[in-house]
């Protein structure tokens, strides 16, 4: 088995690992990336390619792991010359997903999506999938990997996971924005506390999780988000969603510079005040 990966953040570098523990052959590209991905990619130990074009030449599954603005213009790059499985993975609205159908034309597309943490459960990590091929992508639970047939329409994984990160994403801006307020008023540690007693006992490790990950991926988030206003406006005014893809613009302006994960919420607090002094 040989899949090749399109873009080689954190979701592509984590299952790729897996992969090759399992004994599959794993490609990507790292031409024009960050010397931080090429270090993870020669690291991890993948095949690497000259370019798209020659990685989904020798792949038998590909699985596009780009940032969301770029997953339209990645189909346009290697749609026609590709013939095996394509999988796109990003959190993109069904209509976008539906403009990469026609650019593969008809080509074997899966429509898939990641629930849950990619960090924390590695391969492992769920991931519902949709269309006609979807039972050809799920081969690889074969290999380790825990993919879910959801049905056979491309649409239906992505429509799951947008709804899904309209609700994820929101709570993660607004805890970030509730508990720096209470950083700057000393009570910060109390009041995620007392929020925990109204959810549940686990819901601070969560919550940690959540605000400590978001100034790192705020870009993403921000296109991600973009992503949820397009398919909500669809039926009724994002008006949340909106403001959340503004928060994430925002914070992923004052965080341009971070390359490394902070390690907890302390240091994101203290970033943001140094951010806004400047």
């Amino acid at each position: 088995m040989k899949v090749g990966f399109i873009g080689f953040g954190e979701v592509a570098s984590t299952l790729a690992r897996g992969l090759l523990d399992k004994g599959v052959e794993v490609y990507t590209c790292v031409d024009g990336r960050s010397p931080r991905t090429k270090k993870i990619a020669d690291k991890i130990g993948v095949n690497l390619t000259k370019s798209y074009l020659e990685l989904v030449k020798v792949s038998d599954i590909v699985i596009s792991a780009a940032i969301p603005s770029q997953a339209i213009n990645v189909a346009r790059e290697v749609g026609k010359q590709y013939k095996g499985i394509y999988v796109d993975i990003n959190n993109v609205s069904p209509s976008t997903v539906g403009e990469i159908q026609t650019l593969l034309g008809n080509k074997k597309m899966v429509d898939a999506a990641i629930i849950g943490s990619i960090r924390k459960k590695g391969l492992k990590a769920h991931i519902i999938a949709s269309g006609v091929y979807a039972e050809l992508f799920a081969r690889l639970n074969d290999y380790g990997m825990n993919i879910t047939v959801i049905g056979n329409e491309v649409g239906q994984a992505s429509s799951i996971k947008i709804l899904r990160s309209s609700y994820t994403k929101g709570v993660s801006a607004l805890l970030l924005e509730s508990l720096y307020s209470a950083y700057k008023m000393g009570i910060d540690d109390q009041v995620l506390k007392y929020i925990a007693e109204t959810e549940c006992p686990e819901f601070s490790e969560s919550a940690t999780s959540r605000i400590i990950s978001s100034p790192f991926h705020a870009k993403r988030r921000s296109e991600e988000m973009d992503e949820v206003v397009k398919l909500i406006s669809e039926n009724i005014d994002p008006l949340i969603s909106k403001a959340t893809a503004e928060f994430f613009r925002s914070l992923s302006r004052k965080m341009d510079k971070l390359d490394e994960r902070p390690r907890n919420i302390k240091e994101i607090f203290h970033l943001l005040d140094k951010m806004n002094k400047d």
